[in-house]
């Protein structure tokens, strides 16, 4: 196993540090601000603030009201962290160090929304809309899972090969 730059994990988990505490500070707003109806508030036209509780996987896969499903759930969540954990110590690029602190900083944060008994899910509040038609509602940890793998996939289809090398034998 290669051991990568020390100091881009630890730039890594502090990203993660702080994605997962960006959360948790926006989950905590938005249920003290809904902690009565009503449960939306529009912004802007494209644009609310509303109060959901997703009990499945990322856009309400697998919903459903079961206790084991949420410590299933965490627990391959963390599974994850564990194997991304590794991944983020072999690595000597800025770039998709960053990315994997973002995913690993996001499934935190939902993670623990799942382990709180006073959450029946994970707090998603973030709800825009076109015409009519709605993104499931999101919250700062999806964001960061999101965005982290857009960077993961734009990295390995064209910077990643930019720092290999090739033998001529």
């Amino acid at each position: 196993m290669t051991i990568g730059d020390p100091r881009l994990f630890r730039l890594a988990l502090g990203l993660a540090a702080a994605v997962v505490v960006l959360d948790q500070i926006t989950k905590w707003l938005i249920l003290d601000l809904f902690e009565t109806p009503p449960y939306r508030i529009e912004v802007m036209g494209f644009f609310n603030l509303v109060l959901v509780f997703n009990t499945g996987i990322s856009f309400g896969l697998f919903s459903g009201d079961s206790a084991a499903k949420a410590w299933i759930l965490s627990g391959l969540a963390l599974a994850v962290v564990g194997a991304l954990a590794v991944w983020l110590r072999q690595q000597i690029r800025a770039f998709p160090s960053v990315a994997i602190g973002l995913v690993i900083g996001g499934a935190i944060g939902n993670v623990i929304d799942r382990v709180m008994p006073s959450r029946p899910g994970v707090v998603d509040f973030l709800d825009f809309h076109v015409a009519g038609w709605h993104w499931p509602a999101f919250n700062v940890a999806d964001s960061a899972i999101t965005i982290g793998v857009i960077f993961l996939i734009y990295d390995g289809l064209f910077l990643g090969d930019r720092d290999a090398k090739t033998y001529d034998e």
